[in-house]
């Protein structure tokens, strides 16, 4: 059971800080497609790939003091921040995480949009389409988003990308 909240401990170590819930549910979402061993199910829902199971775990974690998460109002929603607080960071050093190296792919999601990660999230979610059906499948359950041919290609580009970086 640990072991997964360790996990997730060591990806907020690495990153720093999160903003935004949906961001850090497509960045562990397309982590884990990319062969980074988070044991997370998702399943589609609203805006892409959700995990019920991590929201939990961060919630979890975030009541251990763990995890800090900052609510910053906006004009009309809330956003929120997450980083590892000094308890999960001893916490973590107690424990024997067995995770490769992420820095580069953690960094390179992080400069992305939610709205990007939210697309390839869900091109990564229907991989087992062709690349046509893919696209078609994207305009299918992403109406109101409208997806430009240059951020599809631009996601499939990142896909292949992210995916061909190295683990150590």
């Amino acid at each position: 059971m640990l072991d997964n909240h360790a996990k997730l401990l060591y990806f907020f170590s690495k990153a720093n800080q999160i903003t935004g819930r949906k961001k850090l549910q497509k960045m562990i979402y397309i982590l884990q497609q990319c062969r980074v061993p988070f044991e997370e199910k998702y399943q589609f829902h609203f805006y892409g790939p959700y995990s019920e199971e991590l929201t939990l775990r961060v919630e979890e974690l975030c009541n251990l003091n763990f995890l800090n998460e900052e609510k910053e109002e906006k004009s009309n929603y809330h956003q929120y921040h997450y980083t590892i607080t000094e308890d999960g960071a001893a916490f973590l050093n107690q424990f024997e995480v067995n995770m490769p190296e992420m820095e580069d792919r953690i960094s390179a999601l992080q400069a992305c949009s939610a709205r990007f990660l939210e697309l390839v999230s869900t091109v990564l979610y229907f991989a087992y389409l062709s690349k046509e059906e893919i696209i078609e499948k994207v305009h299918t359950v992403k109406p109101k988003l409208k997806y430009t041919k240059e951020e599809m290609d631009q996601a499939f580009r990142f896909i292949e990308e992210i995916q061909n970086k190295p683990l150590h």
